[in-house]
């Protein structure tokens, strides 16, 4: 058990991981430059608040964006004579650039656990948020052997698995699979905020899967994604030449749905896309799997979802995956089950058994 530590930030991924090593134990002390956020994280029960009385930490988080996260990290090592110093943000460049000339560079080791939600601050802390997912560790030419085995054992501890990745790359991949996704929810929200109600009152389940991350915090993401730059200018650029070419494709068309090339070009740009999320890795992180989706119409009304998993539990079949699609001004709600191929038939056959109404899949 890593004990004490000191987290230096109380939002969310902080308050989760305080939360976390509460449970197990560990001695954590919490600080903050605000005051209030600070107690709440403490009466959730996350840590103690941190006090010149405090023990010397085995361990310092740092949770803090990218712009500050070096100048405390530094602050930390000459403070903590002999503990290890690790960062969680987002982006690595800055932070490494701030640190690597400092004497103590050595009990410093860059990560970024890649956990989070859509919500922000304390209140929103989970101490299962780190649960099955990667903790990227960033390690120098200089870091220590031991500040690099006490990163993997503060991920596993959390439930998380670690994996090993030099900074640069580390930034080139969250550029990639976090950064840019974020741009580009937040720029196709954007859209809607002029929207006549007629057209969001068609909303279904797409648009609101492209738009999930758009209520993310902007204080916070304009500093990641500006210690990021030239990585995300390079992804927009490319998007932009698929997007122009698109533009061009659409134009020569002339308004003709069946103008020579149009529906090939539009069939391979769709399927291109296919050959990429098939690409994202599936459940317990092996190559995405086709499941069966089977979707019910269901009654929103308390306790019918539970029921529903339930008697689905009795027939002994495991749910992959699960999504709920609310229609708008309708009491009813299309919950989208996937499983196995192999059960399907069986799932389908024991629900209408049930009287459930099943009304597609696939």
């Amino acid at each position: 058990m890593i004990s004490p530590v000191y987290i230096i930030g109380t939002g969310l991924l902080d308050t989760s991981l305080g939360l976390k090593l509460s449970s197990l134990g560990s001695q954590v002390y919490l600080d903050d430059v605000s005051p209030s956020a600070m107690h709440l994280a403490c009466d959730l029960g996350a840590g103690s608040l941190s006090d010149d009385s405090m023990p010397e930490p085995q361990l310092v988080v740092i949770a803090a964006p990218p712009d500050c996260a070096g100048e405390l990290a530094c602050a930390a090592l000459e403070r903590f004579p002999h503990a290890y110093v690790t960062d969680v943000s987002s982006v690595k460049k800055k932070v490494i650039k701030d640190v690597i000339r400092h004497p103590q560079a050595h009990r410093f080791v860059g990560s970024h656990p890649m956990a989070g939600k859509e919500t922000s601050g304390a209140i929103a802390g989970d101490e299962d948020l780190f649960s099955g997912r990667p903790w990227v560790i960033t390690p120098i030419a200089s870091t220590d052997d031991k500040a690099l085995e006490m990163l993997k054992q503060l991920a596993l501890s959390v439930d998380a698995f670690p994996i090993i990745m030099p900074p640069d790359e580390h930034d080139r991949a969250v550029g990639l699979v976090s950064h840019i996704p974020q741009i580009l929810s937040s720029l196709l929200a954007s859209q809607l905020t002029n929207a006549p109600e007629s057209y969001l009152s068609l909303t279904g389940q797409g648009l609101r899967d492209m738009t999930r991350i758009a209520g993310s915090d902007p204080t916070l993401w304009a500093s990641i994604i500006a210690g990021n730059t030239r990585v995300i200018q390079e992804y927009l650029i490319t998007l932009m030449h698929d997007i122009n070419d698109l533009i061009d494709v659409l134009d020569n068309s002339n308004d003709d749905p069946f103008a020579p090339g149009l529906l090939r070009h539009l069939a391979t740009y769709i399927h291109e896309g296919n050959r990429g999320v098939a690409r994202i890795p599936g459940k317990h992180g092996g190559t995405a799997q086709h499941y069966s989706n089977i979707v019910i119409l269901l009654p929103d009304e308390p306790g019918k979802l539970g029921q529903l998993f339930v008697d689905i539990g009795q027939a002994g079949i495991n749910i992959e995956d699960v999504r709920i699609e609310h229609s708008s001004g309708q009491s009813l709600g299309r919950v989208n089950l996937f499983v196995q191929q192999k059960d399907e038939i069986r799932l389908s056959d024991h629900l209408k058994s049930l009287s459930y109404m099943i009304i597609g899949g696939n």
